[in-house]
């Protein structure tokens, strides 16, 4: 199992950056036929919905942002909250937040989720998953030039 970070699903959506919109799109792909398996969590799907929503950023209306995520979420290979999650997790990504300044809250619980059921890597363009030495941080493959 791999999980899926907010990033991924932002530059699929935004296509604000060309290059890593190519290859989220991939990845997405491989996750619809079902060739690949990933997770996310719900602070991720969150996190998108506050992104895409806020004034201070896109601003995009409600509708609007079901109708862009609503796809995503239905993805064939997609899961979301893979297992059962217990206090000890949000307490695990509670200090992982406070103890590691660049981190935002939505991926201290990733990686606290990711360690509770025994996944070491992430699928991110996120270079600060790069600091925790028990997690493998994966892009999606580059695209090649038709």
């Amino acid at each position: 199992m791999e999980y899926l970070d907010t990033n991924i699903i932002l530059r699929y959506l935004l296509k604000d950056d060309p290059d890593k919109a190519a290859r989220a799109y991939a990845l997405l792909q491989e996750v619809e036929q079902g060739n690949r398996t990933v997770a996310t969590t719900e602070a991720v799907i969150a996190e998108v919905i506050y992104v895409l929503s806020s004034k201070r950023t896109y601003n995009l209306p409600r509708d609007l942002v079901v109708k862009r995520l609503m796809p995503i979420i239905m993805l064939k290979g997609l899961k979301i909250g893979c297992k059962a999650v217990d206090k000890r997790m949000y307490a695990d990504a509670l200090t992982l937040y406070k103890t590691s300044p660049t981190l935002d809250f939505a991926d201290a619980i990733i990686l606290a989720r990711m360690k509770h059921e025994g996944v070491t890597t992430i699928i991110s363009f996120d270079t600060d998953f790069d600091d925790f030495p028990n997690v493998t941080r994966v892009e999606p493959a580059e695209q090649r030039a038709a």
